[in-house]
Parts: structure tokens; C-alpha cells; sequence
């Protein structure tokens, strides 16, 4: 409990006044200060030695210390070299934490070669141990680090991140309503998404001009199950949804015309008893999963 008394507002304007350093907005640094929902988000993360944590947004190292002492390692990454600096004081006395400094990300959908490497070696130290998410996210990469650690194949089995709240409402958003998207079903279709708490931008200094949610989701092994090739799906649901309200027989025939022409199309649609005039924002978790495999076995037929 020590290290995270250290992160309040006070402290932090000191520490920052002391090196010379301000927040830089343009990586969307917004640290949060109230001890009371740090506490809260990594108690719901509920730590064991089996776990390897994966932070992205180490900030001064705060919170990372705090998992640290009940995680078996903490895997933390800042692509902001004066809070790796300042994390790594703090850091110092554990033997358990790993601080990257550069982005985790290598694109918008893949993580960096670095940070897979890290935590494949730290889930290697013991076939018991699993991976978990838990992160005061910047807002910037909340959706990208999310969706591409649900692509991957390693063994997690827990997020608990503070994203923007209108993201939130996305990820656990259904069909018709204006925040249902790709997200939205990408994570609905293998998970669990819940929102544990709503904040606002009291609790982060400085202030962020939107209220940001607690997120927990967990990996759902039924649902998983269901779908035969998750790269195609993850493709599909992309480019979907770039054209959200187009019609959906328009969009597949542009996103496969080299492979099938309308008339397929339309076979597809007919077979699952949907409109012509459907948009891909009316259909729901198990009917876009179901058309993508659809559309996946006929593909395969054309080859």
C-alpha cells in the first residue's frame, strides 16, 4: 500500500516541478490521483504470483510497484522516456517488474515484436502462470491494445483498464444503437465486457475532458469456441464496419468483388433470411459471425 499513498496530485506536481517535466498531452498522459480508485482497480485485477501483468502506460510507476507486490512479474511499457526514467526509480527495489520504453503497439493491429517477446518469456517461467491486462490506458491505444490482445493466443485470462467512458459503452454496446461497432462485436463475440465503475475527470491529473469507465473482460471460452477462423472474423468486422450504414449487400460485393459477384452475395443473405436492404450496424453479434463464415466457406469453394 505504501508505494500508491505516493500518487496523489500534490506529489505529482512536485515530482514533475522537480525534473523539470510536464504532462504531455500529445500522448495523452492523465495519471490518476485518487488513491481510492487505484485501489479499486487493481483489487478487481485480483493478482496472484501466477499472474504476469501487462501495464501499458507505466506513468511514474505508481501502480506498477503497487501490482508488483502481488503479481508474479509486472510487464510495463511507456513510450514516454522521462516516465520510464521516473519509473525506474521506483522500480528499483523489485525484482519482478520489466519496463519497456517505446510504444506497445508496432501498428494499429499488432502489438510490438518487443512486448510479445517479453511476455512469452515471462509466461515461460511456469506453465501455471496466465497474463492480464491492467492499465490506466491513454486513451489513444485503449481500443488497439484491448482488441489485439484478444487476437492473440496467449492465456489471458483478465483486463482491467480505465478507458474513455464512450469507449466502454461501445465495447458492451448492441446492434441499432450509435455506439455499436466492430469493437463491439470483436469483444461480444469472445468475452464478457462489463463496466465496474463510471469516473470522472477528478480523479486524473490533469483533468481529462471526458469521464472514463473501469472496464473488466474476461475471456468466454463457449463463445470462443464458436468461431473456426478468428483472423478471417477480426478482418471481416473491420472493413465491415467502415461502411456501417450502407447497405450490407453493397459492402460485401465491394470487399470480395474479386472472389464473388452480387448474385453470391445475395445467395449468402437469402440463406441466413436477411433484407437486401440490411446495414451491418442492424446485425448482431451471432448473425455477423455467422455471415463471416458464410462468406469464409464460399470463398473457399471460389479458390
Amino acid at each position: 500500500m505504501t508505494e500508491i499513498e505516493r500518487q496523489t496530485k500534490t506529489h505529482l506536481m512536485s515530482l514533475f516541478k522537480r525534473h523539470g517535466l510536464r504532462p504531455r498531452t500529445d500522448l495523452g498522459q492523465n495519471f490518476l490521483i485518487d488513491l481510492n480508485i487505484i485501489e479499486f482497480v487493481v483489487r478487481s485485477a485480483e493478482l496472484t504470483a501466477d499472474d504476469v501483468v501487462l501495464e501499458v502506460g507505466t506513468g511514474t510507476g505508481s501502480m506498477t510497484t503497487f501490482m508488483a507486490q502481488e503479481a508474479g512479474h509486472v510487464i510495463s511499457v511507456d513510450v514516454d522516456r522521462n516516465m520510464h526514467m521516473l519509473a525506474g526509480k521506483a522500480a528499483a527495489p523489485f525484482e519482478n517488474i520489466t519496463l519497456l520504453h517505446q510504444d506497445a503497439l508496432k501498428n494499429k493491429n499488432n502489438f510490438s515484436p518487443v512486448v510479445l517477446a517479453e511476455i512469452q518469456k515471462q509466461l515461460a517461467v511456469s506453465p501455471d502462470r496466465r497474463l492480464k491486462l491492467v492499465a490506466n490506458l491513454p486513451y489513444s491505444v485503449a481500443t488497439p491494445v484491448m482488441s489485439n490482445l484478444v487476437a492473440t493466443e496467449f492465456p489471458w485470462v483478465r483486463m482491467v483498464t480505465t478507458i474513455q467512458y464512450e469507449v466502454g459503452l461501445r465495447m458492451q454496446a448492441g446492434p441499432r444503437s450509435e455506439h455499436f461497432g466492430a469493437l463491439s462485436v470483436w469483444l461480444q463475440s469472445q468475452c464478457d465486457v462489463e463496466i465496474l465503475k463510471k469516473v470522472g475527470p477528478s480523479v486524473f491529473w490533469p483533468r481529462p475532458k471526458v469521464d472514463s469507465a473501469i472496464m473488466l473482460v474476461t475471456p468466454n471460452a463457449e463463445k470462443r469456441a464458436c468461431i473456426t477462423d478468428r483472423a478471417f472474423f477480426h478482418d471481416y468486422l473491420r472493413r465491415v464496419f467502415n461502411y456501417r450504414r450502407k447497405y450490407l449487400r453493397s459492402v460485401l460485393a465491394g470487399m470480395y468483388r474479386k472472389e464473388l459477384g452480387k448474385p453470391e452475395v445475395d445467395e449468402i443473405l437469402a440463406k441466413m433470411s436477411l433484407m437486401e436492404s440490411v446495414r451491418a450496424e442492424e446485425l448482431g453479434v451471432a448473425e455477423h459471425l455467422q455471415l463471416s463464415q458464410h462468406l469464409q466457406a464460399r470463398l473457399a469453394t471460389e479458390e
